[in-house]
């Protein structure tokens, strides 16, 4: 007994095929990296719990970035 083949809808296409990314999947490893980069610059910061609000203190380098 021989059983049916599944065959493609739509023929493969050939050439260029345009894909769109959503803008967080290039934010969110961009974010990721640069977080990543200002541990490694300065190790003294990565504190797992502290007394200092972490958000506090990384909008203040933030800030202190942008102005430069």
């Amino acid at each position: 007994m021989s059983a049916p083949t599944c065959t493609r809808p739509h023929p493969a296409t050939r050439g260029r095929v345009e894909m769109r990314l959503p803008w967080w999947a290039i934010a969110l490893p961009v974010l990721a990296f640069v977080t990543l980069l200002l541990l490694m610059l300065n190790p003294s910061d990565a504190h797992a719990a502290g007394g200092e609000p972490v958000i506090a203190h990384l909008l203040e380098r933030v800030q202190h970035l942008v102005a430069r």
